[in-house]
């Protein structure tokens, strides 16, 4: 994508916003929570199309308007416009993205569920908003390694804020009996149209110290992606259900849709002379599948 295009693109998706920020802001402010779950979308698929992202999914997603805790892997900051454009959501998000610039802003009107994991008490907290706005129907996303990957292998999937699951069944007047968890793995196998291989990586996942502006710039000039999302088969959370049980299953599922989705790539990059990258779904201390 020549640079030209890139600029234009970006004011596209600049007019896109200021276009939608209004009605989003006073949607917000004024309770008009089904107008401020669907503006969202629109802007998310915007810049995919735009921009050459191609998404495919698969699995069994939650009906529209069943509250659920989704447990996903975390890859890049694309994994929220891609998530995000296919259908109403909020996610949970550390405390310092709110006062990031334009990223911030974007997290608030998304609806974002902050967390300060620097104070005492903060996992109850959030726990406490979590199990209200389940309660109420939405669906929420949780990235269960707790950070970003390199997309190569899995993080242990952390449990402290599933148990928001258990605030939603336990709540006076609720009439939930139980809830779902969803497993959701996202991967990243195709770029311009061929598998991606472990040079092109970093163009893509971003995690570490990596700086945010320089990836954006090597992402929008890269080209075309495919990106698949794998709903998991649900896991019902009721009285008595594990926590630990419950993240280690939806971690299992995870492990298993993105071995899935590396067999397929190595099986398209056979011949080729770059050798692919061995996704480390095995690694001491992971469970294995």
């Amino acid at each position: 994508m020549t640079r030209i295009g890139t600029v234009l693109r970006l004011l596209v998706c600049a007019f896109v916003f200021i276009v939608l920020i209004g009605p989003q802001w006073l949607s917000l402010r004024y309770g008009r929570g089904r107008v401020a779950a669907h503006l969202p979308t629109w802007f998310h698929k915007v810049f995919l199309i735009l921009f050459g992202v191609r998404v495919s999914q698969s699995g069994t997603p939650p009906d529209t308007g069943e509250p659920a805790l989704v447990l996903a892997n975390h890859v890049s900051w694309l994994d929220i416009l891609v998530l995000g454009s296919l259908r109403p959501l909020s996610f949970v998000a550390k405390s310092e993205i709110s006062g990031w610039p334009v990223v911030g802003l974007l997290a608030k009107l998304q609806r974002t569920i902050f967390i300060d994991r620097t104070r005492r008490g903060a996992t109850a907290d959030v726990n406490a908003a979590l199990a209200e706005r389940l309660a109420a129907g939405d669906l929420i996303v949780l990235f269960a390694e707790g950070t970003t990957g390199d997309g190569l292998r899995l993080l242990p999937f952390r449990s402290s804020l599933v148990g928001a699951a258990r605030g939603v069944i336990d709540s006076d007047g609720n009439d939930h009996t139980r809830l779902r968890l969803q497993p959701l793995a996202i991967a990243y196998p195709r770029r311009n149209g061929m598998p991606v291989t472990r040079s092109e990586r970093p163009e893509i996942a971003w995690y570490g110290d990596m700086e945010l502006a320089p990836h954006l710039s090597v992402f929008l000039a890269s080209g075309p992606i495919d990106v698949q999302v794998v709903w998991g088969e649900p896991i019902p959370f009721e009285p008595g259900t594990d926590r630990k049980r419950a993240t280690a299953l939806a971690e299992a599922s995870v492990r298993a849709a993105l071995r899935r989705s590396r067999d397929g790539r190595l099986a398209a990059l056979n011949g080729r002379r770059e050798q692919a990258p061995e996704l480390d779904l095995d690694a001491p201390g992971l469970p294995a599948i």
